[in-house]
């Protein structure tokens, strides 16, 4: 037997043990329902517990301080609860299943008609990125900031429909659907998460705080930029060598050189951008979120086939074969939801907010800014909406920012951070679920590259909130 041979017999067990590894990585829906799991045993230890709430001017209701109490005549759950909670979640999480399914039908019929590929196909070509690592890599870190700032100034959700470009960018410059997708979703997620101007959050958490609207903006701003220029090298140093397997991984139907724009094409993307500007119109004016967005997608949908001269039949079935494939992703949400149901069905979320927003009065000031952002990324598995969440932890650690001298600011920016970054990796985060499903990237998956950003990017947030302390942020 050769050398060669001999290295070869070696190191194939090894190579088998690493893809086995690979394998063993939970299906999502496993994962999720460990979760769930885990939350119903919760029920058994976490006492029953809520706030007194009163309603505000603008129809929101927000948490009393100091009005905490036990409940004692809460009865404990049934293990089929488990179960019940499943389809009630599914039902609780609707409009994100919806989104989800007529987005993936808009973006089938989009790559029907060829428009959007030969548009990046001809960009990516001009620029020359299929030859050059350096053309590839500016490609990536445009495109990262690019999504950021549609993460600040648009919102989260609300750029759903926007991940399946990143994936046919990706595809184009020659990466896998995971760069694109972590390009997407994590340039819109940190985007969204340190934006100086959220409404969602940083306007709420003021209003409620008593200081301006997006006031301390310019911490924010250089938080939200390094976040992302980390996100960028973190793409272009690691992502992009990641060995994604894919049973349908995304493909360029022809060679780069090849792509050209016709007028129907044309046509055919300035529907599409049309669409989206009446869709950010609405979100700023109109107050128009999840179910108004679907419907505009819907009907960017219709007139962009039927401008393509498909005929009724034809365009049902594109939307249904589109909406077939994100199903499993869908669905991933709805199980997500559930664990929600269990939490509130048990009355024990406000328990675990008072619990942990105790914690933080304990805590030398600076540190307390840093303890703080972790404690309201914990909250924000059990309590995943932003505004949400304001209306019930800021009323409580507004007074205790107050009473250990930290700035209201500071608090506030502490919030958002812990508020904001963990909705890239909680299960109860809808809107990163619904993203995933249509850049057909699995949650398991999106934990296993993620996670090593993450450390990276709350290191940079809590230094950033620790010398803000320092410098009478």
């Amino acid at each position: 037997m050769s050398q060669s041979q001999q290295h070869t017999q070696t190191s194939a067990p090894s190579a088998s043990t690493a893809q086995k590894w690979y394998q063993r990585v939970p299906d999502p829906m496993v994962l999720i329902f460990l979760i769930l799991v885990a939350a119903y045993l919760m029920t058994f230890i976490v006492p029953a517990g809520e706030y007194q709430r009163e309603m505000l001017d603008n129809g929101r209701t927000s948490v009393i301080p100091d009005s905490f109490r036990y409940l004692a005549d809460v009865a404990n759950l049934h293990v089929f609860d488990i179960f019940v909670a499943i389809p009630e979640g599914l039902i609780a999480a609707s409009q994100y299943l919806f989104i989800v399914f007529i987005a993936g039908g808009l973006f089938h019929i989009l790559q029907r008609t060829g428009a959007l590929e030969n548009a990046i196909g001809v960009a990516v070509h001009r620029v020359g990125a299929e030859n050059s690592a350096r053309s590839r890599n500016l490609i990536i870190v445009a495109g990262t900031f690019i999504y950021g700032f549609f993460g600040v100034a648009v919102g989260f959700e609300n750029n759903i429909a926007l991940v399946p470009i990143g994936v046919l960018i990706a595809t184009a410059i020659g990466c896998s659907r995971l760069v694109g997708v972590t390009m997407a979703v994590g340039g819109i997620g940190i985007g969204f998460a340190l934006s100086p101007i959220n409404p969602y959050t940083v306007g709420v958490a003021q209003g409620i705080g008593e200081l301006p609207t997006f006031s301390g903006w310019g911490l924010r701003t250089l938080m939200v930029v390094g976040c992302l220029a980390t996100l960028s090298a973190f793409i272009c140093r690691y992502v992009v060598h990641i060995d994604y397997r894919d049973d349908q991984p995304a493909e360029l139907t022809k060679r780069l050189e090849d792509y050209t724009l016709t007028r129907r094409d044309l046509m055919t993307l300035g529907i599409f951008v049309a669409g989206l500007v009446i869709m950010l119109i609405g979100v700023f004016t109109r107050d128009w979120y999840i179910n108004e967005i679907a419907g505009m997608f819907l009907l960017m949908a219709i007139v962009i086939g039927f401008a393509n001269g498909l005929g009724a039949n034809e365009l049902v079935k594109q939307m249904m074969e589109g909406a077939s494939t994100v199903t499993a992703g869908a669905l991933v949400i709805g199980v997500a939801a559930s664990i929600q149901v269990i939490l509130k069905d048990a009355q024990i979320i406000d328990t675990i907010v008072h619990g942990l927003s105790g914690l933080v009065g304990d805590m030398p000031t600076a540190l307390a800014a840093v303890a703080a952002s972790i404690i309201q990324g914990i909250i924000n598995l059990f309590v995943p909406s932003g505004s949400g969440q304001a209306l019930v932890t800021m009323p409580i650690l507004i007074p205790l920012a107050d009473l250990i001298d930290m700035s209201r600011q500071l608090m506030i920016t502490a919030f958002q951070v812990g508020d904001g970054l963990t909705n890239l990796i909680v299960p109860t985060s809808g809107g990163t679920l619904a993203m995933l499903a249509l850049g057909r990237v699995s949650y398991a998956q999106w934990l296993r590259v993620i996670m090593p950003l993450m450390v990276l990017v709350y290191a940079m947030c809590w230094v950033a909130l620790i010398a803000g302390y320092y410098l009478g942020y």
